[in-house]
């Protein structure tokens, strides 16, 4: 390989490590991983009425409509007796996705670690060792966090399989840009991990 190709593999290997850690960072930190709103169907036009909705992160949830409009509180605190949810589903959907939050927190501190070798790495080129040891940790790093989103994705997926149907009430849920930074980022590091070795 020329070492024009090499110096090019190592600045874009750089690159994409310093992104894949300020998209995790960024999705770690932000609470827009799921959009979730509930209602009911008014019979007599089959219009719905927005009863709740709100968005989540790993650490906090906000509401944008129903009554608790405008409010946000911790995750673990979410279920205080002044908020009213209008079902226990999204209680338990609400609970149930903090089994995945670890994972991704581990992803970031795993990243940091395989961004800062790395670098270390490309500014003493002799240690090729440190190379192969950032590209282990970025593997770990990608790996944490596809578990976690996998768990997230199953949970949520668990808890609206068991809701019960009805045709007076609506339920509607996406994942939001945190979520897709956090995917976006896996691919990013899984990338970075092998660049450098090639």
């Amino acid at each position: 390989m020329s070492h024009c190709s090499s110096r090019a593999l190592t600045l874009l290997s750089s690159v994409f490590g310093a992104c894949g850690l300020l998209l995790v960072g960024i999705a770690v930190s932000t609470d827009y991983w799921l959009y979730m709103e509930e209602g009911t169907v008014l019979p007599q036009n089959q219009t719905t009425e927005v009863k709740m909705a709100l968005h989540a992160g790993l650490w906090r949830v906000c509401f944008f409509a129903g009554r608790e409009k405008g409010r946000c509180v911790a995750s673990e605190y979410f279920l205080e007796p002044e908020i009213n949810l209008v079902t226990e589903n999204t209680e338990n959907i609400l609970k149930t996705v903090r089994t995945a939050t670890p994972f991704p927190m581990v992803s970031l501190f795993l990243v940091f670690t395989a961004f800062v070798i790395s670098n270390i790495g490309h500014i003493r080129p002799q240690r090729t060792i440190l190379a192969f040891v950032s590209g282990i940790f970025f593997i770990l790093s990608g790996l944490s966090l596809v578990v976690g989103l996998v768990l997230y994705i199953s949970s949520i997926n668990d808890e609206v399989m068991n809701r019960p149907s009805s045709s007076e009430q609506y339920f509607h849920y996406r994942y939001g840009w945190s979520f897709a930074f956090a995917a976006s980022s896996f691919l990013l590091k899984e990338v970075t991990s092998v660049g450098p070795r090639l």
